[in-house]
């Protein structure tokens, strides 16, 4: 014990996040040896972990990463079992640096860390899922994380003429704008052209349905009124933008289109929220 001080015990437990007793235990096991003790708290982090896998990780939040030139970006959800853990700086520390780990290696062995958070947090956590945007052309990758981090969402928007606008303020202000709109209106699809003949053809089964009983030459004006007010709702470009709700997002992309001489496009988007199927 003679080797082990106040010192090497706080240092122990800021490199760890263990607890006091763990670390004088692990310094005196390995007569102050601080790797050793390091090592040895790891293991019981990993035996605690394993404890803890099989309780329910419930609560949670979506973490983000976006790289300097702004052209990959990552969500990524990552679970606990208690709201009060989901809001713990550590915990939101520790889904950060995933979401940097995946952005730059998306098949990066994780276990290790999460085990030790799991020793760290005393709480289940799940690395549930991740998603990646890239884009080859020019343009940007931006995101926006709701307050709380329950919801998240991230786009690219790109320049289809070729123009380099990777730095340009106003391109990144207005995908943050589209972030934010997608994260409050939860669009299925960038344009009507991408929704699948599958569930079109539900949709218009639905209003067929609803249509019911009515004369034969209205029906049709019926379902073709009750599909268009679906791509309304449903696809992006089609939405009533939620900053100004008398213009759509494709109003909107054509105006700064033309501010800025440039063609700008969604490329594509992710929105994930917390516990929801996937």
């Amino acid at each position: 014990m003679s080797n082990i001080t106040n010192e090497s015990v706080m240092s122990l437990r800021e490199k760890t996040g263990a607890g006091l007793i763990d670390c004088k235990r692990a310094l005196a096991e390995t007569s102050g040896d601080m790797d050793e003790a390091v090592s040895i708290l790891r293991k019981k982090g990993v035996a605690s972990a394993a404890k803890k896998a099989g309780r329910e990780a419930g609560e949670g939040i979506i973490a983000n990463a976006i790289s300097e030139d702004r052209k990959n970006g990552i969500l990524v959800e990552i679970n606990c079992e208690t709201d009060f853990v989901a809001k713990n700086e550590d915990f939101v520390h520790f889904s950060n640096e995933v979401a940097q780990i995946l952005l730059a290696d998306p098949q990066a062995n994780l276990e290790t860390k999460r085990a030790e958070q799991v020793g760290k947090i005393g709480e289940n956590i799940k690395i549930s899922r991740s998603q990646a945007v890239s884009i080859e052309t020019n343009g940007i990758v931006e995101s926006y994380v709701h307050t709380g981090a329950k919801v998240a969402v991230m786009v690219s928007l790109v320049s289809s003429d070729g123009q380099d606008l990777g730095s340009n303020n106003q391109l990144i202000s207005l995908a943050k704008d589209i972030c934010m709109h997608i994260a409050a209106t939860s669009p299925v699809c960038v344009s009507r052209d991408d929704i699948s003949e599958d569930l079109v053809s539900k949709e218009k089964d639905i209003a067929l349905a609803q249509a019911e009983g009515k004369p034969p030459q209205a029906v049709e004006k019926i379902v073709a009124g009750k599909l268009e007010k679906y791509f309304s709702t449903s696809c992006l470009l089609e939405q009533p933008f939620v900053k100004d709700p008398d213009s759509s997002v494709l109003n909107l992309l054509s105006n700064i289109s033309s501010e800025l001489g440039s063609d700008i496009k969604v490329g594509t988007f992710l929105r994930f929220q917390v516990g929801e199927e996937n």
